[in-house]
């Protein structure tokens, strides 16, 4: 009996784990558990996995765990969880790769433990991720000379760890055992490698306002969005300079990732400028800054992959921009589940279709990017950009107010609401669609509020990116980019580049729908002006992956409509509109799936 009652414990303790588990998954990370929660879950389903060899063979249970462990390290990017989700991520993507023999995946195992090394060097797992690293070096990638530095830090760097038996015992084994602790030990110099790789052509941008070569401009500031698909760097300067850039391809063989150097003609370093930044989060390895030469600057920035990028400068202040994209990681690598092995896609989505879908419609909708979850709400302005000002209101102000308001409309519809800013500092313009691709956010949405020098002029009106088709597009476009409208002419040369991969019909369809719902729900209460739906290039929405879209609510310049700005009562009936208009965005798409 007691036998029974102890197998009953065991099994309701495992269906319990199982149902935890599952609901981490379903659950949003930083709201549904806490970082241990989810690091309690992930560790028990790794192991049970690598035990599993019937369902270890399928990429989509490696995923389920790799997303548990990801959930944990959004929980609490810096807590004490942090370097062990990094750790365990590392290690489900090696046993992922031992069963599908991809490169791509230990290259991928190596960058997470990459980046325990990097950001948590003093972790008393640090070295089990270098032991680690090592084995991949020498048995998955070929790359022996890598394994026997690795191991060889091991052995100098951390000579109380309870790796260093087995490192020394490895690099033995290797080969070169005292060549491989010289070098690590700083005794001898390095062999420097020259990349065999093939690099593009060197690309050169000239504008025509460059300023003239008697001054040098100053490489003020260098920031980054990063993120496991996407990295946006942004470089400002104190004054336009001319610059080309080049990208060069992967050296495997000496561990060189891909890399793309921008030179800064007549520019020098700004005194505040790290030389050296490790970053080894998503994609981007490093950024690395010198002055190349008398008067060129060169920044390098270390990429772990690569698959498509743009340069392109902006104005005011003037910064260059360059925005990488990894390799779409949907693809699989493993076997997918069939048919006869009772696994279905669509059973272990997290996403559920309409009543009447397709088969497998959840898991297309998902591939597809057709679906609509999470919300990133930009407040526009902030800090010590007021935005417009008139009638005793300030834009900036007004913004934030109507975002919080929209944005718990939205949580109580059932989307996840995630906000450029929730308090009144200042963004750059550039930042804020970079946060909306590195958060992975199926929408954007720009709040502002209108101006123009007639106090007459009033009404609502939506814009999604595309080239300016009036003047008045171009004199708001000028206004928002903080821009003179002469400089419309040169972004939209710009953009015509940017726009190939550009959600362009999805934010069209997006403002079309925001705009007719806002409209018609506000005018059951109120008078309001249906300005429409226009386009134009605007910096907030440049290289959003994302259907994204700038709702101006009203003309805080028109005494009426300013009034109306004050009222609770009138920003809610806006929301509601814009709900409405979202809404029926996500039916439309979801009508792919239906029958």
């Amino acid at each position: 009996m007691k036998q029974i009652h102890a197998a009953n414990i065991r099994l309701l303790t495992a269906l319990t784990l199982c149902a935890f588990a599952t609901l981490l998954l379903c659950a949003r990370p930083a709201t549904a558990a806490s970082a241990k929660s989810y690091f309690v879950a992930g560790h028990s389903e790794f192991h049970a996995l690598v035990k599993n060899s019937r369902k270890a063979k399928y990429r989509s249970y490696w995923q389920k765990v790799e997303k548990i462990f990801s959930n944990c390290l959004k929980a609490s990017p810096n807590g004490s969880y942090a370097p062990k989700a990094l750790y365990y991520l590392g290690r489900t993507r090696e046993e992922l790769g031992k069963h599908s023999g991809l490169k791509s995946d230990f290259r991928k195992s190596v960058d997470y433990y990459d980046r325990v090394l990097a950001r948590y060097p003093s972790h008393n797992w640090a070295d089990d991720c270098l032991f680690r690293r090592a084995e991949i070096h020498a048995k998955r990638l070929n790359m022996k000379t890598q394994a026997r530095l690795d191991l060889a830090t091991i052995i100098v760097d951390y000579p109380k760890g309870d790796m260093r038996s087995k490192a020394k015992a490895a690099l033995r084994d290797l080969g070169k055992y005292d060549w491989a602790i010289a070098q690590v030990s700083g005794k001898s110099a390095s062999k420097k490698h020259t990349s065999t790789a093939k690099a593009a052509p060197a690309r050169r941008h000239s504008p025509a306002a460059a300023k003239s070569s008697s001054g040098t401009a100053h490489l003020d500031v260098v920031r980054y969005t990063s993120s496991d698909e996407y990295t946006r760097v942004v470089l400002e300067l104190d004054a336009q300079v001319k610059y080309r850039y080049q990208v060069l391809g992967p050296n495997p063989a000496v561990n060189r990732p891909h890399r793309l150097y921008i030179d800064l003609e007549d520019s020098r370093l700004g005194r505040d400028v790290t030389a050296d930044t490790t970053v080894s989060d998503g994609i981007l390895r490093s950024i690395r800054t010198g002055q190349y030469s008398k008067d060129t600057t060169r920044v390098v920035l270390d990429f772990l992959n690569m698959q498509e990028y743009k340069v392109f400068p902006l104005q005011n202040p003037y910064r260059i921009v360059i925005d990488v994209y990894a390799p779409d990681g949907r693809t699989p690598a493993v076997a997918t589940a069939k048919a006869a092995t009772g696994h279905k896609t669509t059973a272990n989505s997290q996403y559920r279709p309409p009543k009447g879908s397709k088969k497998m419609a959840g898991s297309l909708l998902e591939q597809l990017g057709l679906t609509v979850r999470t919300i990133m709400i930009d407040p526009g302005h902030g800090g010590k950009d007021p935005g417009a000002t008139a009638n005793g209101l300030r834009e900036k102000d007004i913004n934030l107010k109507f975002a919080k308001l929209l944005g718990g409309k939205l949580q109580a519809k059932g989307f996840n609401v995630v906000y450029t800013r929730t308090k009144d500092v200042f963004i750059p313009l550039e930042k804020r669609t970079a946060m909306a691709n590195a958060q992975k956010a199926d929408l954007f949405l720009s709040i502002h509020c209108n101006a123009n020098r007639s106090r007459k002029v009033n009404g609502l009106e939506t814009y999604s990116l595309n080239l300016a088709k009036s003047d008045a597009a171009v004199r708001i476009a000028a206004r928002e980019n903080a821009v003179d409208p002469r400089a419309i002419s040169d972004l939209q040369f710009i953009l015509t580049d940017l726009m190939v991969n550009s959600k362009i019909k999805e934010s069209r369809d997006l403002a079309q729908d925001v705009q007719t719902k806002t409209i018609k729900r506000v005018r059951k209460a109120y008078s309001l002006n249906n300005k429409g739906t226009r386009e134009a290039p605007f910096y907030v929405l440049m290289g959003a992956k994302m259907p994204s879209i700038l709702v101006e609510i009203g003309y805080i310049t028109n005494k009426t409509e300013a009034n109306r700005l004050r009222s609770n009562k009138y920003l809610g009936h806006l929301a509601n509109g814009i709900v409405d208009g979202i809404l029926a965005y996500k039916s439309q798409i979801e009508r792919y799936a239906m029958n």
